[in-house]
């Protein structure tokens, strides 16, 4: 096993990740605090670079801290002397573990999820001259709150965990009034936006003024031009009032569940789309949690296109949000998880269910109160930080019964705060009474539909190995579910697999996703290396498949 560099690796700048964070809602002034900080572990101060985790090469980070470790990160800042009379705001991106923020030794905010951003107005802490911000984090794994595939004990499918700050940390002026939030919804040819914050002002789109009354304004549009991953059209927009002012997008996309054929169907823009996917874990070998740089997420992005697929499932992770808004402007689409919390057994969500036994009601599973509240709040929290971008078309509520518990009660929850997409409650098994699709993991045994009369969605299928040794983090194991010992025979494998789904695809099946877009340590089942520095199948030999699997769905959007 060994720590490697990924394609990008050696070309991190001294200030990592110095783009906006939160392209949504865009001001211009911002000051980056990325780079290098003090951690200190226990009596030890090291160096670390900021934004990736301590247990990550990029970090520069020398020892890995241990599970239960207290750390402080420190960094000293100076506030631009235009900014006098301004409020000042201190955003992290995320921080896993349980951390408490301070100004001057002064405590400003505290935080739990380590998966959501978090801010703090730090006005009045302030002094002339330097300032010192410091995170208190406790590398805890706490089960009771959103965990993902990180584990203290790595391998097969769990891996490396991360602790501390993972995503950009940043300051932020803002006048006493401002827009404190936006929230977007959109049809075929209208946008409504709902700010809050400042009630009464004006959105400037394509030279056209539409005014802001009490946080509300709706924009109409002749001649609307749709959103798909063949046209990923976004329209951009200034929302100003009183002293702020915000730069935002949105784009115009509907999705619906129409009957064709006797056969129930996802629909994309009013039509039958069917949505080619990939899993999309989020690690990358270097970084962990994150990547090397933002120009990583185009450059996957677009080999995953050039590939034939048109969706990344995001799998048990929240990105930042410049992956959402490469989604958005390039053209992919995304379903998105939930982070699990809760714990895991072997027996129970594995075991049982992989033979079949996965009609279980779950009622009396996860039943600890906190950890159902902790799970519920990200659920409400996800919803709110991404509900903004078009790309996000669906969502994961349970995984595979990690920390699954009530998924009815689940579903109706969301739906209330976001009924215009669809949810998959529980991918894979332990499914209940109320989802939008049957959601299916196949990875042993042919393909095939389930016997549901809803849209039939095969979540995660696939999962075949060709290792790369002088590419692969570890050398003495390899996880998978078919293994191939030479590339020719990987690619003879992947072409049966794809055209089964294109049978499948003809019958009925509206979505499939294969695992995965790359390797994740001991795992090397994915299309890219883990060090992103070899892509295994070339456009020319899978493209066509692709192509013939979006073909028959459109097929039966012509018949409609």
């Amino acid at each position: 096993m060994s720590r490697m560099l990924s394609a990008w690796g050696s070309k991190v700048p001294e200030i990592p990740w110095e783009v906006y964070p939160r392209p949504q809602m865009k001001r211009k002034e911002w000051q980056c605090l990325n780079g290098i900080w003090e951690l200190q572990i226990r009596n030890q101060v090291h160096r670390v670079r900021v934004p990736f985790c301590p247990e990550s090469l990029l970090s520069g980070m020398e020892p890995v801290p241990e599970i239960g470790a207290q750390m402080e990160y420190r960094k000293n800042f100076r506030i631009p002397e235009k900014w006098k009379g301004k409020r000042i705001l201190v955003h992290f991106g995320a921080v896993m573990g349980a951390s408490a923020v301070l100004v001057n030794g002064i405590k400003v905010t505290e935080n739990r999820n380590g998966y959501l951003p978090f801010e703090a107005d730090i006005t009045d802490q302030l002094i002339a001259g330097d300032n010192v911000l410091s995170v208190q984090v406790t590398n805890d794994l706490d089960p009771r709150w959103p965990w993902g595939k990180q584990s203290a004990r790595r391998g097969g499918m769990w891996y490396t965990p991360c602790s501390g700050i993972w995503q950009t940390v940043w300051l932020e002026p803002v006048p006493e009034r401002y827009f404190r939030s936006v929230e977007i919804t959109t049809g075929l040819n209208y946008a409504e936006i709902f700010a809050e914050g400042i009630p009464n002002g004006e959105l400037l789109l394509n030279g056209k003024q539409v005014p802001l009354r009490n946080g509300r304004a709706r924009v109409e549009l002749e001649d609307p031009i749709l959103w798909s991953p063949e046209n990923p059209y976004l329209y951009f927009f200034t929302l100003s009032g009183e002293e702020d002012s915000i730069n935002s997008y949105f784009a115009l996309r509907t999705l619906s569940t129409q009957t064709v054929d006797g056969i129930p169907r996802l629909c994309l823009n009013g039509k039958p789309y069917f949505f080619h996917g990939l899993l999309d874990q989020g690690y990358w070998s270097d970084g962990l949690y994150t990547a090397p740089d933002p120009s990583c997420y185009e450059t996957e992005i677009l080999a995953m296109k050039s590939l034939g697929f048109n969706m990344l499932r995001k799998h048990i992770k929240i990105e930042p949000e410049q992956f959402y808004y490469d989604c958005d402007r390039l053209g992919m689409i995304v379903f998105q998880d939930m982070v699990n919390n809760g714990r895991y057994r072997f027996l129970r969500d594995t075991l049982l269910p992989t033979l079949h036994m996965k009609g279980r009601k779950d009622d009396r599973l996860n039943p600890d109160g906190v950890t159902r509240r902790n799970f519920l709040s990200s659920m409400e929290g996800t919803v709110r930080l991404l509900k903004n971008h078009p790309s996000i078309c669906l969502w994961t509520v349970f995984n595979e019964g990690w920390g699954q518990f009530r998924a009815d009660d689940a579903y109706r929850r969301l739906k209330e705060i976001d009924a215009n997409r669809w949810i998959d409650s529980t991918s894979g098994w332990f499914k209940q009474t109320l989802s939008d699709v049957e959601s299916s993991h196949i990875y042993f045994g042919k393909l095939h539909l389930g016997r549901e009369k809803r849209p039939q969605f095969l979540s995660e299928y696939g999962g075949y190995v060709w290792k790369i040794p002088e590419h692969s983090f570890n050398q003495e194991k390899t996880y998978g579910y078919r293994i191939y010992r030479s590339r020719d025979a990987y690619v003879c494998g992947m072409r049966k697999l794809l055209e089964k789904v294109e049978e499948l695809a003809g019958q009925g099946l509206c979505g499939a996703v294969y695992t995965q877009v790359s390797d994740v340590e001991d795992e090397t089942n994915g299309l890219y290396t883990f060090d992103r520095a070899v892509l295994k199948l070339k456009p020319e030999e899978i493209r066509d498949i692709s192509e013939r699997i979006l073909e028959s769905v459109q097929h039966a959007a012509q018949r409609k």
